[in-house]
């Protein structure tokens, strides 16, 4: 038996009122939240619904009556179809000003919580080229815009390499120019596109899971030198060394060419064997006179100049004197550690990525630090009470998690150990304010510090210093 859909209604004269989570537009309507996409704060629209439910809908934007003087023009010519940048429509100002207000919304309206003023947030001094790592992955099923599909052009060769359709796992947008990255990205992958139909060198199927070409990342840093990873999703020998070698060959300025087999379900590459094909096996990056090598499973601030912003205020935060004992928490490759080093007595780096914590040792070795010290593993095992008696109470912790925030147990194992100072590094305003909830039973908010490391998207970063009560 089929189940008929309920006909959903068309909502005419929808004034868009603000900016919302992941990129989404939000209108209210007789006290129902309508989210869309392609519309910015001040627009009137037309939407038509696709989802209602009691108190929230979704739908899709059908005529605009009016447009925001909010609005600017997009610059890449995969707007609107790419999942990434969505914000292009919107100047940067205003940008600025609803990554603030997301903050002050996600600490408020999550966390509940007596809060000082909130410092104006930080803008990023570049909004196109500022990320030094890209991803894009091969793909044997192109997805087709709606200009092509309606051109009736046939497209008998799928073959594409670029970035994942939003929530379509298998389908992969053509990417012709991306304004994130500083040549030669762009070059490189347009290069090796052409290379690999040139020689009839096969696409991945994520479905089939077979395919030669798998993923390529690019990671790029400031002093200029330059990483190509190649992900092959067969062990062909014969066609990963006519890849490489044509890279090698077409790239000569490259600082590291690796490459690895990826066999598994996933693309995820943390768990695989990468091996340098050329010259180096990683690069370095420079801040404030210090040296990071970062590896091709390191992770690294992806927007350079704004890691440096963030991380002096996350030292100024510390309120370091040369005397304390400083605990990293999720430290990566010692970036935040090394780089506050010399203002402590010690810091103690704890990270979960074993590779990570050996490039931190060596980014420590290669400035001539020899105050800090770390550790790989679960912080929820790590921090027990041998580790802080061996290591020394931290008077300042400084915690940076990933997008998920941190788990309940090293939340509860950082009240147990009461330092007087934790320094919140969050790039998800919203875990963060759940975790605050936690932390503020023995913690108040002293400083809140908003910093724009994603140009032309939703995301934001945020620094907030707990003193002890």
């Amino acid at each position: 038996m089929q189940i008929k859909r309920k006909n959903l209604p068309v909502l005419e004269s929808v004034s868009i009122i603000d900016a919302g989570a992941e990129g989404q537009a939000v209108a209210k309507v007789n006290e129902m939240v309508v989210f869309v996409e392609g519309a910015v704060p001040g627009d009137i629209v037309d939407v038509q619904l696709t989802r209602k439910k009691k108190n929230y809908a979704q739908g899709k934007i059908i005529k605009f009556h009016s447009y925001s003087d909010k609005r600017s023009e997009p610059f890449c010519e995969h707007f609107g179809v790419c999942g990434g940048c969505k914000w292009q429509n919107m100047k940067y100002e205003w940008q600025l000003h609803y990554k603030q207000k997301q903050v002050a919304d996600n600490l408020q309206r999550i966390g509940k919580m007596d809060l000082p003023g909130i410092s104006p947030i930080i803008g990023s001094p570049d909004q196109k080229y500022y990320r030094n790592k890209l991803e894009f992955t091969f793909s044997n099923k192109m997805w087709l815009t709606d200009e092509e599909i309606k051109s009736g052009k046939a497209f008998d060769n799928r073959n594409a390499l670029g970035f994942h359709i939003p929530k379509m796992f298998d389908k992969i947008l053509d990417i012709n120019n991306c304004h994130l990255q500083v040549e030669p990205s762009n070059s490189i992958r347009l290069a090796l596109k052409a290379f690999a139909l040139k020689n009839d060198l096969t696409f991945y199927d994520i479905r089939e899971h077979k395919g030669l070409l798998r993923n390529t990342i690019i990671r790029t840093t400031s002093t200029g030198e330059l990483m190509v990873i190649v992900c092959f999703g067969e062990q062909n020998d014969a066609g990963i060394e006519k890849v490489l070698s044509f890279l090698n060959e077409q790239f000569p300025n490259l600082t590291a060419l690796m490459y690895t087999v990826n066999l598994k379900m996933n693309d995820t590459i943390s768990d695989q064997l990468i091996k340098a094909y050329h010259k180096k096996d990683h690069i370095i990056e420079e801040m404030e006179g210090l040296k990071f090598r970062i590896s091709p499973k390191s992770f690294y601030q992806t927007n350079s100049e704004q890691a440096y912003t963030l991380y002096k205020i996350a030292r100024d935060y510390a309120g370091l004197t040369g005397n304390e004992v400083v605990y990293d928490l999720y430290t990566g490759t010692g970036t935040i550690a090394n780089f506050i080093a010399k203002h402590a007595k010690k810091v103690v780096g704890i990270e979960y990525i074993p590779d990570a914590i050996e490039d931190a040792k060596i980014n420590s070795q290669l400035n001539n630090i020899s105050n800090t010290s770390f550790y790989a593993g679960d912080i929820k095992d790590v921090l027990n009470k041998e580790f802080v008696k061996e290591h020394g109470q931290p008077d300042v912790i400084i915690t940076d998690p990933p997008r998920n925030g941190m788990h309940e147990d090293v939340v509860n194992k950082i009240l147990e150990i009461n330092p007087d100072r934790i320094v919140y590094v969050s790039c998800n305003p919203a875990t963060q304010a759940r975790d605050l909830i936690l932390l503020c039973a023995k913690y108040k908010v002293g400083k809140i510090q908003p910093v724009d490391m994603f140009p032309q998207t939703h995301h934001v970063e945020n620094v907030i210093l707990l003193e002890r009560l």
